[in-house]
Order: structure tokens, then sequence, then C-alpha cells
């Protein structure tokens, strides 16, 4: 096990920022595709428990700040070098989360979308099971991420099979 890195306190704030970015950047590119999303989801036939479009944002806002210090704190634990898996892992269910919002809402493919989302919530276990062995808090922090993409699994199902028009 790599020792913890000596880090000051301007390093840690600087490293804060980095993280909160890489996690952000990521909503951006998932933002970017969802920017037209409202229109579409509004046309979609939904599943009565979906929640009103308003709600995704100000609820991923929570999320991706909370991926972004889950990341930080493992950095700080370790360091890079010392949680390069994890870490590693961490930034690709971020690219996967970006990617279920081009398939749904950009490429309007519903199976892909829920095969994808599957995946991601795979990865997002896996990052919680990497992040545990470093920062328990870490993990935990990923449990609301987890419980809304499990969410938004059964929603993508459901809201797929009601309009195979629409969505593939």
């Amino acid at each position: 096990m790599t020792p913890p890195p000596t880090l000051s306190v301007s390093s840690q704030a600087i490293g804060l920022l980095v993280w909160l970015l890489v996690a952000f950047a990521a909503s951006a590119v998932g933002g970017f595709a969802s920017a037209s999303a409202s229109e579409f989801y509004r046309d979609l036939v939904r599943p009565s428990w979906a929640p009103p479009g308003w709600l995704f944002g100000p609820v991923w806002t929570v999320l991706y700040a909370l991926m972004g210090v889950a990341a930080w704190l493992v950095w700080r634990a370790r360091g890079f070098g010392g949680a390069r898996k994890a870490l590693v892992v961490f930034v690709v269910q971020l690219a996967a989360n970006a990617l279920w919002t081009w398939l749904f809402f950009v490429w309007r493919q519903g199976g892909p979308a829920f095969a994808e989302i599957l995946l991601l919530l795979a990865l997002i276990l896996a990052t919680i099971v990497l992040f545990w062995r470093v920062s328990r808090l870490a993990a935990v922090l990923l449990f609301p991420y987890l419980l809304w993409v499990s969410f938004a699994s059964a929603l993508t199902l459901s809201t797929w099979r009601l309009n195979p028009g629409l969505l593939g």
C-alpha cells in the first residue's frame, strides 16, 4: 500500500477543484446532449411514478458534487498513483454516465440506453467497492448516486417499453 501523500492545504484545495471539474465536465457532456430534452421528455409516455423534468437538474447537480468530493477524498488519501485503479474506474463510470444521455435523448435508442445504464450500475458498484478500500466516507458519498441510477434504470426500461416508436 502506498503511504498517503503529504499535501498542503492549497494542494488539497486545488485537488478538490480538479475533481469537481472532472465530475462536472461529465455533467456538461451529458447536459449538452440533453439541452433540448425537456420537450422530448414531455412528449414521452412515462410511467405514473416518473419525476417531473425539472427535478433532474437539481438532483444531478448534487450527485455530481458528491462524486467529485468522493474522488477527491480517495485522491487525497492515496494520491493518483496509490489509488489508480479506483480513480480510473471512477472516470470510466463518469464517461458511461455521459454516454447514457446521448443514447437516450440524442440517438433515441431505448434498448442500448437500458443496456448501458445496467453497465453504469455495475461500474458504480465497482467504484464504491474500490473507494471503500481507501475511504469509507468516499464510498458512502456514492450511495445516493447508486440509488438514483437504480431508479433511473427502472425509469429507462419503463419509458422505453411505453415508447417503442420514439425510442427504437
